[in-house]
């Protein structure tokens, strides 16, 4: 039988993980599944985020812990930077109607502070013209999920495997120029249009803990990030034991 001392003694061999620009956690929950301990951070108010987080500026928060030297406390960090001014709808059905307004790019300065934390870390951006490297691309349909969600991946001091792509099975569900189409996955984006209720959201997405529509559509599933943090778990494990 497993004694309290043992269950500390796993827990305390857990690595623990920076979530940046978290929103509600929907990494942060597929990076705990993976086997991280993880403390996130987001300048809006999460009521809905699962664990501990610090509500304020990513970035000013991120300088604050490598000043203080309490960057060193983990292992690994995950960013999210906004970049909606070069995303593919920005940059294309928004931008062609005249829709939508000034937006930030936060990439370039994200990625120079994870780089002065000397740790492993991960960019994570939708598809568009976001000036990164997709080092890993992942999709819903390679985890049997209902949305199709294409997702790029900058890899800062460590690489995996990219993963095949697996063909979709069909069309995503909902209106497109006054025509309406049926497919299996959900439109994870917007309002009206044919979009999915929040509940459909949820099961296609994976995600349970949050019923705002707003994080819903905003997150990646947690699949995305708990393939991740295995991936990054299998590779550190290899250059420990080489």
């Amino acid at each position: 039988m497993t004694q309290p001392t043992d269950i500390r003694r796993v827990r305390a061999r857990r690595p623990r993980l920076l979530d940046l620009f978290s929103c509600a956690g929907a990494a942060t929950v597929g990076y705990h599944r993976a086997g991280f301990d993880v403390d996130g951070c987001d300048i809006a108010h999460r009521p809905n985020y699962p664990f501990t987080y610090h509500q304020g500026d990513a970035l000013t928060y991120l300088a604050a812990l490598i000043g203080s030297g309490e960057i060193e406390r983990y292992a690994f960090v995950h960013a999210s930077p906004p970049c909606q001014s070069k995303c593919a709808l920005t940059v294309g059905t928004n931008q062609s109607q005249g829709w939508g307004g000034t937006h930030v790019d936060l990439v370039a300065p994200t990625r120079e502070l994870l780089d002065a934390t000397g740790l492993p870390y991960v960019i994570e951006q939708p598809n568009g013209r976001a000036e990164m490297r997709k080092d890993l691309t992942l999709c819903g349909e390679m985890f049997g999920l209902g949305v199709i969600r294409h997702r790029n991946f900058e890899l800062g001091g460590w690489t995996t495997a990219q993963p095949a792509h697996v063909p979709h099975r069909g069309r995503v569900r909902g209106w497109r120029h006054g025509r309406f189409y049926d497919g299996p996955y959900v439109a994870a984006y917007g309002n009206g249009g044919g979009k999915p209720t929040v509940a459909e959201l949820q099961t296609a997405m994976g995600i349970t803990w949050t019923d705002v529509r707003e994080e819903l559509t905003e997150a990646i599933p947690p699949a995305y990030s708990e393939h991740i943090g295995r991936a990054f778990l299998a590779h550190t494990a290899l250059e420990a034991a080489a």
